[in-house]
């Protein structure tokens, strides 16, 4: 018998308002509708920049209308991002792989966009109506996809009064991370890490390896983990990936601190959370935290204090240093949050956070194309 979708609240919960994400029927892709799956957010000057994470595109939303009841982003434009990056899998290359690059992570700084895939094997799903020796079979098989390890960061031009992410703009160019169908240049360097390297063979959703997360901050691009979570501690990386002086449409990483390793690590106690999203706010980060499983909550959000400042080395930040901002919404099998942007329309100092979910709720759609996000106050 099917469980009922209950949502579930908590006192800290407090949801002002929310905002009509108006996807265009014309533009949807086929299978997974875009309200279905949305993985990433990020917002300025009235535009949204969104994922699905079943895609290879980016999808572009403008602001219409704000208010507290009556917050509208339309005018809906696609993205592929085959059309400016080297993918590590291009389109067709493959008949058989599936062409999706599970987008996880995207910030938007200055006039670029930085997004990431989660690098993460998956196990396939038994159906319902599987019988037990199918379903034993299928949940046998791990598979991976090469569009999965992606890294990369996109100019943005001028789009009219807007944006669009290009190739080339002048001297600054589309680049990611060299890989392939089994990895990249950051998998390859987690190959003999102590506390990595036995989960890179681990499905992301059985706490597996699993990006899910993304912040610049200075030149530095940090990396949530929703797993594997170590004890109870939730990792996040640090890298300095910069362009390829001798192949700009590369990037190369660089040790963010002494000695040769390309990546730092920092471990923080989140109860057993991993990290679902990251959000940067001056000097703070934003985390996003979730199960790292097949489980559907809790879901809140908590604040590292200083994250953007220089770390001379990986950073250890107890529970009691993660204050607990939010909790949010989840349902029973629905309603996964699972990016978040700050999110100040009216460009005032006090900016809220706008949350999408993944397998949004019935409730939450409007018609076969629109859904609604919520929009959180964010505590002092």
């Amino acid at each position: 018998m099917a469980l009922p979708r209950a949502r579930h609240w908590n006192a800290r919960m407090s949801r002002s308002s929310s905002l009509l994400l108006d996807f265009s029927p014309a533009l949807e892709p086929s299978g997974k509708p875009l309200q279905d799956g949305l993985s990433v957010a990020a917002f300025r000057e009235n535009t949204l920049w969104l994922a699905n994470d079943e895609t290879l595109r980016l999808e572009r939303l403008t602001l219409r209308a704000s208010g507290a009841t009556n917050a509208v982003a339309s005018d809906h434009v696609a993205f592929s991002l085959a059309d400016c990056l080297d993918l590590p899998i291009p389109p067709g290359a493959n008949p058989e792989a599936v062409e999706e690059a599970d987008l996880e992570g995207l910030d938007w700084v200055d006039d670029t966009l930085w997004l990431v895939g989660s690098h993460s094997l998956k196990r396939k799903r038994p159906k319902p109506d599987d019988d037990a020796d199918k379903a034993v079979d299928k949940l046998a098989q791990i598979g991976r996809d090469g569009n999965r390890y992606l890294l990369a960061c996109l100019p943005l031009a001028r789009d009219g009064a807007s944006w669009r992410p290009v190739r080339r703009d002048g001297q600054r160019h589309a680049a990611s991370l060299k890989g392939d169908a089994h990895g990249n240049r950051l998998t390859e360097a987690l190959g003999d890490d102590e506390h990595l390297a036995p989960f890179l063979a681990l499905p992301g959703k059985d706490n597996g390896f699993d990006i899910e997360g993304l912040a610049v901050i200075d030149g530095r691009v940090f990396l949530g983990l929703r797993g594997p979570v170590l004890r109870g501690w939730a990792v996040i990386l640090e890298l300095r990936p910069k362009i390829d002086p001798d192949s700009p449409r590369r990037l190369r990483l660089h040790p963010p601190g002494g000695g040769t390793r390309v990546y730092r690590k920092h471990f923080l106690q989140l109860g057993g959370l991993g990290v679902r999203d990251l959000c940067r706010q001056g000097d703070d980060l934003l985390i996003l935290a979730g199960p790292s499983m097949e489980l559907d909550g809790p879901v809140r959000v908590l604040r590292w204090v200083g994250a953007a400042r220089p770390h001379k080395a990986g950073a250890v930040i107890p529970a009691a240093d993660l204050p607990v901002l939010l909790e949010l919404p989840y349902g029973q099998g629905v309603d996964h949050a699972e990016g978040m942007t700050l999110f100040s329309p009216d460009g005032g100092d006090s900016p809220a956070l706008l949350v999408v979910y993944d397998a949004a709720d019935d409730a939450r759609k409007r018609g076969g194309h629109g859904v609604m996000a919520d929009i959180f106050p964010l505590p002092g």
